[in-house]
């Protein structure tokens, strides 16, 4: 019950690029919402898992390239500007700005705000993925929950991430940053 209550939560406030209409949790019926061990959703966990250790492996120059690689092109802009919310630089936004401008597709009190991508700290060493388990499925969407270890001073960070696939690739979708 409690995937099913997560996976909910994860469709309502993220949005799926594709050119499919668009998913309305309530009018699913109950077996839409399926707990998956299939080989796709194994593809999907080994790509996050591969993506997100790649991305904090690589060179800080070039982790915005990488982000906006493995993710939607949707949540790359929501990521960038909640990461920019009331900065001096071009094209930042007020925190109201954010919230009118992202509130239709994302839900925006669970992003972290002035954070970087998946992690809310600036000094980390080095990030490894801990724990990532399947939620559930729904359609080409898994969610993962995910807890990402720095391993020098053991802070975990945990999260709950959207996987999509599109067109045969997969995208983080979503990311929500604030859960206990």
């Amino acid at each position: 019950m409690k995937n099913i209550i997560i996976i909910s939560l994860l469709l309502i406030i993220s949005c799926n690029e594709t050119k499919k209409e668009e998913i309305k949790i309530n009018n699913l019926p109950k077996e839409s919402v399926v707990e998956n061990n299939s080989k796709e959703s194994a593809a999907a966990k080994a790509w996050l898992i591969k993506s997100i250790e790649s991305y904090f492996d690589a060179d800080l120059s070039n982790q915005g390239n990488i982000m906006q690689n493995i993710t939607t092109k949707d949540y790359y802009e929501f990521k960038i500007d909640a990461t920019n919310v009331d900065l001096d630089v071009d094209g930042s936004l007020t925190l109201k700005e954010f919230q009118k401008k992202w509130k239709n597709k994302f839900n925006t009190e669970n992003v972290s705000i002035n954070t970087g991508f998946l992690i809310p700290a600036q000094d980390w060493t080095k990030i490894k993925v801990r724990k990532c388990d399947l939620n559930g499925t729904l359609e080409n969407d898994y969610s993962f929950y995910v807890e990402l270890e720095d391993t020098e001073s053991k802070e975990i960070f945990k999260c709950i991430i959207k996987v999509t696939k599109i067109q045969n690739r997969f995208f983080i979708g979503n990311v929500l940053e604030k859960i206990n």
